[in-house]
């Protein structure tokens, strides 16, 4: 018996998904292309949409070799799982790219042949995501989800893809170095970034792998622990960040006006006081975030873990039962 029997329909997923994936390809193409060809003018915002850009590409393309191979095949359970969890992964970076770059750089480009470049990237970024957004949302409605558990679609999972998503947004930002290398409260800041963007991303790839049941400790008190560790880190991050780039007394910038960056509006890096803005705003949103993945796993630790993933899903438990029952 066929294990990818127990997904419905599958192969009508896949015929949208392969016809999705080229122009979501092509689009990724051209966009990090456009780029590309600007040289030196890109300024740190450009690279890091470049990059993006960049990534989206290969992991699309792969992706699509790797489907049409039918290597999928040996993968039933994990597999349905990785698409829909990297086009929303997608769909959310190719929707900051399309608000970051032209509102942070492009704007601030003289008129010529690598502005138009450069609105023609963010045109085809703003379809990459519309493309990716398709994907999600006909995957999740031709599944339905219902009696196929699959952790982006929950509460806890779509709150760690968003954790995850904002710190990238923030890493974006802190790409200009000069937002934060001369002062260690803000170096500080970027540390609890980094680390609680590792928590999260450990996190989720031991719910995806289905290795969660292997932990010396319960799950939700496993994910309460981190939650809590990083909520304190991002208070500390909100605390210092403003204060050290918007106090005076402590060399901050509190005005618009008084950064020459956007007086002068420098390609090389944009406005540095709105990125600070932004990378403040950023962690206050990110902040809230995490509260609410707070409040989830200390109610699921107060109620008990009955209700909690903490045993293997239902699908790998069909998959050791159709392995057995293959036993002869």
């Amino acid at each position: 018996m066929s294990t990818r029997r127990i997904i419905p329909h599958v192969y009508d997923v896949d015929s949208l998904c392969y016809f999705l994936r080229f122009p979501q390809t092509i689009s990724m193409c051209i966009a990090f292309s456009l780029v590309a060809s600007m040289g030196h003018e890109r300024g740190a915002i450009g690279d890091w949409c470049l990059a993006i850009w960049c990534l989206c590409f290969i992991m699309t393309f792969f992706m699509s070799m790797f489907e049409y191979l039918f290597y999928r095949d040996n993968f039933p359970f994990f597999w349905y799982k990785l698409p829909i969890t990297y086009a929303c992964y997608a769909a959310l970076l190719c929707l900051s790219t399309s608000i970051i770059y032209p509102v942070f750089y492009v704007q601030y480009l003289p008129h010529g042949p690598s502005r138009d470049r450069a609105i023609a990237a963010s045109a085809f970024s703003c379809i990459s995501c519309v493309l990716y957004a398709t994907d999600v949302a006909y995957t999740w409605k031709h599944y339905g989800f219902k009696g196929i558990p699959c952790y982006v679609l929950t509460l806890p999972g779509l709150l760690k893809i968003l954790e995850s998503f904002v710190a990238c947004v923030i890493f974006v930002f802190l790409s200009n170095t000069s937002l934060y290398l001369h002062q260690p409260a803000l170096e500080w800041c970027v540390a609890v970034y980094s680390i609680c963007f590792v928590q999260v991303a450990v996190a989720m790839l031991l719910r995806l792998g289905g290795w969660e049941n292997r932990l010396p400790l319960p799950l939700p008190i496993f994910h309460l622990g981190l939650t809590v560790l990083s909520v304190l880190l991002y208070v500390s991050a909100l605390v210092l960040w403003p204060l050290y780039q918007f106090d005076e007394k402590l060399g901050g910038q509190p005005h618009w006006d008084s950064d020459m960056s956007c007086v002068v509006e420098l390609i090389d890096y944009g406005c540095v006081w709105e990125q600070r803005l932004a990378v403040a705003v950023l962690t206050a949103i990110n902040l809230l975030i995490y509260v609410a993945d707070l409040v989830y796993w200390t109610r699921q630790v107060s109620v008990g873990t009955e209700h909690q993933p903490s045993t293997p899903s239902p699908l790998h438990s069909q998959d050791v039962s159709l392995q057995s029952s293959a036993v002869p």
